[in-house]
């Protein structure tokens, strides 16, 4: 147990939602890895995915957003996506593994349910971690974020790249396992076994209590 990193969110104006590629690409039937696919047609080994993802992560990733919204903390989001027509920019492991989502696509849209309102950002990336192809870093500076809560897809991938980076950039970085989704049971857990010296882990109904008890006094910092 470590004392700073353990400390309950007090301040709305320096927590940050970062929610990680919850795209169409990854997450939706009929679209980019779902291409084509039904629920009815869903192979077997994609069923405890798609299930969590709609049953838990959703869900859970909504109502974190609400209470956030309340109390005036900023939701970001990041999705992969080329920033060229032709997907030259991509990292060299985008190209090898075949991770290619047009720029302006649907599949490179975060989810109708969690997507972002009003002029919350979204990190186009090509990168598994948020913090090496984007401006993201930069982004939290400027709005004095100080405490990074991260979810989304996948656990062991996108998520757990962007959790290790965000704590040795100086974040301190809070993880709802609930919020978090990746293809199998033990995939999600052995991620998060690694996470454990890089975050604080938790799950959405102690993180929804801590956002309740947060002070709406603390303004946004302006120039």
């Amino acid at each position: 147990m470590n004392p700073l990193r353990d400390t309950p969110l007090t301040d709305p104006a320096k927590t940050a939602l970062l929610v990680v590629d919850v795209q169409y690409e990854v997450a939706a039937f009929g679209y980019g890895d779902f291409a084509g696919v039904t629920r009815e047609t869903l192979p077997e080994n994609r069923r405890y995915y798609m299930d969590r993802i709609e049953k838990a992560l959703l869900p859970n990733i909504r109502s974190l957003q609400d209470n956030l919204r309340r109390v005036g903390s900023e939701i970001l989001f990041t999705t992969v996506e080329n920033l060229t027509d032709d997907g030259r920019d991509r990292s060299l492991d985008y190209k090898i593994s075949g991770i290619n989502v047009r720029k302006g696509s649907r599949e490179a849209q975060v989810l109708d349910e969690i997507g972002p309102e009003r002029d919350e950002m979204r990190f186009a990336k090509s990168t598994s971690s948020v913090f090496n192809s984007t401006n993201i870093e930069y982004v939290l500076r400027n709005l004095g974020i100080e405490r990074l809560i991260i979810v989304g897809l996948l656990t062991d991938q996108c998520v757990i790249s962007a959790v290790r980076d965000a704590c040795d950039l100086g974040f301190l970085v809070v993880v709802p396992e609930d919020c978090c989704a990746t293809y199998t049971p033990e995939r999600h857990q052995w991620a998060l076994e690694l996470t454990q010296g890089y975050c604080r882990l938790t799950d959405t109904a102690s993180l929804l209590e801590e956002i309740g008890r947060m002070s709406t006094d603390a303004p946004r910092t302006e120039a």
